[in-house]
């Protein structure tokens, strides 16, 4: 869902209005419920351009309330030259904050801060690129002829990335608004290559304004709607976003079938590319029309899968392997363990007891946080190994995508959004699941990423639009998970204290 929101921001990064001052309320609904608000501020004077954008939502995921914020404040000369960003995001008690000004050179100083850690570095700015008033010029340039196609490069100050999108105008229309009925142009913008798993089409009046937009999100039908403030702050209701986001299972997953390689037929709705991975323990073959087939854990040789990177090893703001308290953390729970195979199952076991039994309204905190509070579900679970891993020199990336479980929020045989790492041994990626205490077969693969959330929540734009339609044994072929090892820890990690912070954060 923040990537959703990430996503919405960057898409519709478009001024309130041309005047000096202005302040613009919308409404945000979920399948026309709703779950929170927006609004966009803008301020012309002294000669700059300040835009800013706040989306607070409220919704569920099971039975655990999760309140998501996200804001961007854009400094820009009148003709939309970029001078400075800031961006906060958070869900619950975890905020990122992300500043970056233009310096002489023409580069930006930007400052990171996750998890009570700051860094520091340069950024160059990509050609073309633009904020939000430059988004908004941009459009008025363009004007509103249906029919008429474009492509503008929107920079996105959370993930310090371009989007490059595909616009359409679609032609003027008549659209209904609480406060009244208003004559807007319609616009189709999609990011580049997604088809229509990252689609907006947005209502802007003549001044390239937003007043209404619509997405798809998780399954649901995200829209937001211009009113006035007492509307936009109207009461919230309950949307439960992690059951939209389930796929049933099309039979119960036998303890035999799990430990089998598996075979799934999966059926992919919608114009959307394949929105599987290719790992070594997942091989992708389309059959056409939106039908794949999915094998996982049947043995192959290690060849379309690329090789380490220099971020699967890298420390980041959400995996501080570098860390003095990771890097502490990971001796400790490696032990004398002479291998990587044996390193990476001692800190997965190690990880499955430091962590506290599963909080749901944690959102995603980094290695380092979840290291302090040893709280949270799959998503810090995923970054506390990785970063442990990569503290040890071994390569380890995030994946995110779907397991199986018998029951979750009151559904049955259900897949549900999961995080777990694969690791570069002995030449081919292997898979270590420390929420689950194990990797199997159930495990379908989405994408993998270096431990950014927005990687992780790209992974999830597919879904809602995912059917299993069967799924079955590979006759003969059994999978073969790594043996575990006994762990080095203390007795009771669940009630050990984390190490000291050494007074850095």
């Amino acid at each position: 869902m923040r990537r959703r929101i990430a996503t919405l921001l960057c898409l519709l990064s478009i001024g309130a209005t041309h005047a000096t001052a202005t302040t613009t309320w919308m409404a945000v609904t979920l399948d026309g419920r709703k779950v929170g608000n927006m609004q966009l501020e803008r301020d012309a004077g002294d000669g700059d351009v300040r835009t800013s954008q706040t989306i607070e939502l409220r919704v569920a995921r099971g039975s655990a309330p999760l309140t998501i914020r996200s804001a961007t404040t854009t400094t820009e000369s009148s003709d939309g030259e970029p001078l400075a960003f800031v961006s906060r995001n958070g869900s619950s008690s975890q905020e990122t904050h992300i500043e970056g000004h233009r310096r002489d050179d023409g580069r930006f100083q930007v400052t990171t801060r996750v998890g009570g850690q700051t860094s520091v570095g340069l950024l160059s700015w990509p050609e073309g690129a633009r904020l939000g008033e430059g988004q908004r010029l941009a459009i008025v340039r363009e004007g509103f002829a249906a029919g008429h196609r474009y492509t503008m490069r929107n920079f996105d100050p959370t993930k310090q990335q371009v989007a490059t999108l595909d616009v359409e105008v679609v032609g003027d229309e008549i659209v209904e608004l609480p406060g009244g009925d208003e004559r807007l142009h319609h616009l189709r913008q999609s990011l580049a290559g997604s088809g229509e798993a990252q689609r907006l089409d947005l209502w802007v009046d003549d001044g390239g304004n937003m007043r209404k937009g619509l997405s798809p999100s998780i399954g649901h039908r995200m829209e937001l709607m211009a009113c006035d403030e007492a509307c936009a702050n109207a009461p919230d209701q309950d949307v439960d976003v992690l059951r939209s986001a389930m796929v049933m299972a099309p039979r119960f997953i036998t303890p035999a079938l799990r430990e089998q390689a598996a075979r799934y037929t999966m059926i992919v709705s919608g114009d959307l590319a394949s929105p599987f991975a290719v790992t070594d323990e997942q091989q992708v073959v389309s059959r056409g029309d939106g039908v794949y087939e999915v094998t996982i854990g049947a043995p192959r040789a290690h060849e379309k899968e690329s090789g380490p990177t220099k971020e699967d090893l890298a420390a980041n703001p959400w995996v501080q392997s570098n860390h003095p308290d990771v890097v502490a953390l990971a001796g400790e729970a490696a032990g004398g363990a002479d291998t990587d195979m044996r390193r990476m199952l001692r800190l997965r076991s190690f990880v499955s007891g430091y962590i506290q039994p599963t909080a749901l309204d944690v959102g995603y905190a980094s290695a380092l946080e979840t290291l302090r509070t040893r709280q949270g579900d799959c998503t810090e679970h995923a970054v506390l190994l990785a970063a442990l891993g990569r503290s040890l020199g071994i390569p380890t990336r995030i994946v995110t995508g779907l397991v199986y479980t018998d029951r979750f929020a009151k559904a049955s045989h259900v897949y549900v959004p999961h995080t777990w790492v694969q690791s570069w041994i002995d030449g081919r990626w292997v898979s270590f699941d420390s929420a689950n205490v194990r990797f199997d077969t159930t495990h379908i693969a989405l994408g993998v990423g270096n431990g950014d959330p927005w990687r992780f929540f790209s992974a999830m734009a597919s879904l809602g639009r995912i059917r299993i339609d069967r799924v079955s044994p590979v006759e003969g072929v059994i999978y073969k998970a790594p043996a575990p090892v006994q762990r080095v820890l203390p007795r009771e990690p669940n009630t050990r204290e984390p190490p000291p912070s050494n007074g850095k954060h």
